[in-house]
């Protein structure tokens, strides 16, 4: 952001509450404060196992537990239930909340993330139907082979993995 939104003054580096924040040069009072984004990590685990899939704007090989944007109006666990309904179309049960990490770097792109991801386990069933506008690929890993990963999703995986031993 070069531009204040509120005056089209340029935005310049400025301490605000004893931090450094992206602010209006001339003081009309717009403040970028940059708050997380909630996002949604759902384990979906089937009777098979834990579904891991790719999104498209992702490497090659990449995959992650489901996730999603939390929409206005929505529960984390409504989001959690529409995430496995909508990207994988299976049903969902209930939504059983695992915890929360801080997502705050650089994704596959190089994009900057400030995001909390808030973590939940749902049982699914069914056939999955990939959403093909975002994910292009699926695996299942078993229980007793699956592990998580260093990124916020993947502590999350680990996390629940702990609580089922």
């Amino acid at each position: 952001m070069k531009f204040c939104p509120q005056c089209q003054s340029d935005i310049s580096i400025q301490v605000i509450d004893g931090e450094q924040r992206r602010a209006c040069s001339v003081q009309c009072g717009f403040v970028f404060w940059d708050n997380p984004t909630p996002v949604v990590a759902v384990v979906v685990e089937t009777p098979e196992g834990i579904v891991l899939a790719h999104n498209k704007l992702w490497p090659p090989g990449k995959f992650s537990i489901i996730t999603g944007f939390l929409e206005r109006g929505e529960t984390p666990e409504m989001c959690a239930i529409r995430e496995t309904e909508e990207e994988l179309g299976l049903k969902a049960g209930h939504a059983e909340f695992i915890g929360f990490e801080l997502f705050d770097g650089q994704g596959f792109n190089g994009q900057e993330f400030n995001q909390l991801i808030i973590g939940f386990h749902i049982y699914a069933e069914g056939d999955i139907r990939l959403d093909e506008n975002e994910l292009d690929e699926f695996k299942i890993i078993s229980l007793d082979k699956i592990k998580g990963w260093g990124s916020a999703t993947g502590k999350i995986l680990s996390r629940w993995l702990e609580s089922q031993t």
